[in-house]
């Protein structure tokens, strides 16, 4: 028999998606970060706009939009979610030559959009790498991490220590 904790097993031990069924849709948001840190060539590059693919922070937007529609796709057992709204925020950040993304989901759902967060962040760094890659194989992806959900039994909040 399973342990009864593992959401994601039935007693058998088999895994299953879970039974959202019996709960309301609520306005669901979450917001995930990460970082891409870059060489000096690469962000003078960035700095100059001399990219040798095109412009990565306009494909890594597409991307990371698609890519979050796609999560159900990706991982097995996320339930496929009607997102009303998906944002990718690109800031570079010269001081450390880090180039911060963040990912806004929103859906009406029974359940949260943080996988779907999560995914857009990591698919708009890996697509701005490889956008990059002819110039700099070493830039470092970093710190990709949920940063706030609301709207499910819990909110959270990488801000408030308190939560767990």
């Amino acid at each position: 028999m399973t342990d009864p904790r593992l959401t994601h097993y039935d007693d058998e031990g088999r895994p299953r998606m879970v039974d959202v069924s019996g709960k309301s849709a609520t306005v669901r948001r979450a917001h995930a970060g990460g970082h891409l840190t870059v060489s000096e060539e690469s962000w003078r590059a960035i700095e100059e706009r001399r990219f040798p693919k095109g412009d990565p922070f306009e494909i890594a937007r597409i991307a990371g939009i698609a890519a979050a529609k796609k999560t159900a796709d990706l991982i097995p057992l996320c339930h496929p979610l009607r997102l009303t709204f998906i944002d990718i925020s690109i800031t570079p950040v010269p001081e450390s030559r880090t180039i911060e993304i963040v990912s806004t989901a929103v859906a009406e759902e029974k359940t949260g959009v943080e996988m779907e967060s999560l995914v857009a962040t990591t698919v708009a760094l890996l697509t701005i790498y490889d956008m990059l890659k002819a110039i700099d194989k070493g830039m470092t992806i970093s710190e990709v991490r949920l940063l706030e959900k609301s709207g499910g039994k819990s909110d959270y909040s990488a801000k408030d220590t308190s939560n767990p």
